[in-house]
């Protein structure tokens, strides 16, 4: 389990961007189809948040979908909290950073997109992408 990281808002301004900050401070959404990180599909490593450095995914558990932003189907566990969201006149399921709290996106369940049956469709200024080994760390299901 990542250490937890806590921060006043001015310290989180200061590190981040300003659409970082919006996403992961605020819970606002990148646009479709323009992340960084919504096409990449590497063979190896894992994400981490952008925040805090937690690891969130491995590179194994992306998969290539159609939603405009990075989806996986499983994350690190402990490394993920969920939150019931209904801020867009809809009940959806918000998706955090255990360690920091930010807002990565939201998880879908019952699809059949992937194997697991739960989508994480991730915010790219949310991640960061590591080309190193992948922690060895058990990976799990959030949503169900």
């Amino acid at each position: 389990m990542a250490k937890r990281v806590t921060k006043s808002d001015e310290e989180w301004k200061e590190q981040l961007t300003e659409q970082e900050y919006r996403v992961l401070r605020k819970a606002d959404t990148d646009m479709p189809h323009k992340g960084e990180y919504t096409n990449m599909m590497p063979e190896s490593g894992y994400f981490v948040c952008k925040g805090c450095g937690a690891p969130l995914y491995s590179a194994a558990s992306k998969f290539k979908v159609s939603c405009g932003w990075p989806a996986f189907e499983k994350g690190y566990e402990h490394s993920i909290s969920i939150k019931k969201d209904t801020s867009a006149g809809m009940t959806r399921t918000e998706i955090l950073c255990s360690a920091c709290d930010g807002h990565l996106g939201h998880a879908f369940v019952g699809e059949g997109l992937c194997p697991s049956n739960e989508r994480h469709c991730v915010n790219s200024s949310s991640i960061k992408y590591c080309n190193d080994e992948a922690p060895s760390i058990p990976e799990v299901t959030f949503a169900k």
